[in-house]
């Protein structure tokens, strides 16, 4: 891993419409973000972010308005909803649309989005063995021969990609826990992590992931007035401060609701960081930083996109810049 510390803008497919997608991938562009991660869901968490575009879709488009800025999933579930054969074939294509520029992430996916199949919801340990087989079928397809496969958990017949990137797409395996982190290791070219744990970066070392990438996500809320951005954030994201197995168990945004009604603005603000204070800003960057992540993606919650480009660009980027950078 040789590549310095980098700050990408996270693409909320919950909260924004396609067309608004894009054009927020246009505008991260032209502030100055190289790297950019976009959500792959069926459904939003809470019926107030209101949005839930099919992602290979909104790619395509992302490919053609932007010219440099790369793009990758965050993150995609090769486990029910989407067959790892259907998978493979969108990345390959995202690829080849911007070449050298896309990442596919990857994991073990929630109840709220894999469901709508009818298929009974796998314990966490048996979606793990889910994505390693997924992983396995997708490295294989994009290596362009005919793929025949009879898994545990999946069957491929004579399938072969003709439409490749020059190269394939890098893998990353997004982690919440020891046991993922160790899979991250093992089978993926990077580890995309919501926390700096120090127990899932213990696990990603020591099950091959020493050199590889690590990607991490934090969530703001930037507004003027603080008190504002406390109220967004709660009312926008509210999940931002479950825990435990809510996010992976709970079927609809029905039901994140009703738990969001017993979540209070101060276990949210928690979890968010709120307002413009360039200090708490830069500290949630640095804890990254500090155990070794080298990119952290910086999720914007709330309408207001073009506040928080404003501030980033003119407050908290040159900052990230200077000799004691993220590492403060």
């Amino acid at each position: 891993m040789t590549e310095p510390f980098r700050l990408g803008y996270w693409l909320s497919s919950e909260e924004h419409p396609p067309r608004r997608l894009v054009a927020l991938a246009v505008e991260a562009e032209r502030s100055g973000f190289a790297t950019a991660m976009i959500s792959d869901h069926f459904h939003p968490w809470v019926e107030a972010q209101g949005q839930a575009p099919f992602v290979w879709g909104v790619l395509g488009a992302i490919a053609q308005a932007t010219d440099a800025l790369e793009v990758g999933t965050g993150v995609t579930a090769p486990i029910q909803r989407l067959h790892p054969a259907v998978v493979a074939q969108a990345a390959a294509t995202a690829a080849a649309l911007m070449p050298g520029r896309f990442f596919l992430g990857l994991g073990t996916g929630e109840r709220l989005n894999e469901h709508i199949t009818g298929e009974h919801w796998p314990t966490a340990a048996v979606r793990r063995a889910m994505l390693e087989e997924a992983i396995g079928i997708i490295r294989r397809l994009f290596e362009g021969g005919n793929v025949n496969h009879r898994g545990e958990h999946f069957v491929v017949e004579h399938a072969q990609l003709f439409s490749l990137p020059d190269e394939p797409p890098p893998l990353f395996v997004a982690a919440g826990g020891k046991r993922s982190a160790a899979l991250a290791g093992r089978v993926g070219d990077g580890l995309i992590g919501v926390e700096p744990s120090a127990d899932v970066i213990d696990a990603f070392e020591a099950n091959g992931g020493a050199g590889k990438h690590r990607f991490g996500q934090i969530h703001v809320c930037v507004d003027d007035d603080a008190v504002v951005a406390r109220r967004t954030a709660h009312r926008v994201w509210p999940n931002g401060a479950f825990e435990g197995t809510m996010l992976t168990e709970l079927p609809r945004p029905t039901e994140f609701g009703e738990v969001a009604s017993l979540v209070s603005e101060d276990q949210v603000a928690a979890k968010v960081v709120c307002g413009t204070d360039v200090e708490r800003h830069l500290e949630a960057i640095a804890s990254f930083a500090a155990a070794g992540f080298d990119r952290v993606y910086v999720h914007q919650v709330g309408p207001d996109q073009e506040r928080f480009f404003r501030f980033y660009r003119d407050e908290i980027v040159p900052r990230l810049a200077s000799p004691s950078g993220a590492r403060r």
